[in-house]
């Protein structure tokens, strides 16, 4: 397994449509695997693969929040979101491509997933609290858009205006 470095908003690869993913290959499984060591090393909750820069529909993540918990990796092939709860909840979030930003967003608090697994089996699950917030936010990145884009304008240029700081300080370092 290897650590992958994340993109840093702005980059034009996380506002990209993901292609659909048509055969789980070893590779794919690969790719997955990295992925998880890359949202643990980070540390994080979950990561798309264009955080990676790998434009394809997966998803990784890990919300298991009880401490010393064992991990509880879920991977996800193509999810697609079939039901949203008419129940909403604000929450401050985060993301690993927008380092040491938070901002409240709304989403629903409860929704229904299906996507394909490590072996290509289909599965759906209901997910609630942080796992529901959290697969909505990945699917989002599968779909170009980022937790910034539920902002006000303003906050979303002060943020983006941060990441460009950032991005130009480790050019230099």
């Amino acid at each position: 397994m290897t650590v992958r470095n994340i993109l840093i908003h702005p980059d034009p690869r996380l506002r990209k449509c993901c292609e659909r993913v048509d055969e789980i290959t070893p590779e794919l499984r690969n790719l997955a695997d990295d992925m998880l060591q890359t949202m643990y090393d980070a540390p994080g909750i979950g990561l798309a693969a264009p955080q990676i820069g790998e434009l394809r529909r997966l998803i990784v993540m890990d919300c298991a929040e009880e401490p010393n918990a064992q991990p509880s990796p879920v991977v996800l092939f193509n999810p697609e979101t079939v039901w949203n709860s008419e129940e909403v909840e604000t929450r401050d979030e985060g993301c690993l491509s927008i380092p040491e930003q938070f901002a409240e967003v709304q989403r629903p608090a409860e929704v229904r997933v299906r996507w394909e697994d490590l072996d290509g089996r289909p599965r759906e699950e209901k997910f609630d609290g942080l796992w529901a917030r959290c697969v909505q936010h990945e699917i989002d990145h599968l779909n170009g858009r980022l937790f910034v884009d539920y902002l006000t304008p303003l906050k979303r240029q002060m943020i983006t205006r941060k990441m460009v700081k950032l991005k130009r300080e480790r050019a230099r370092a």
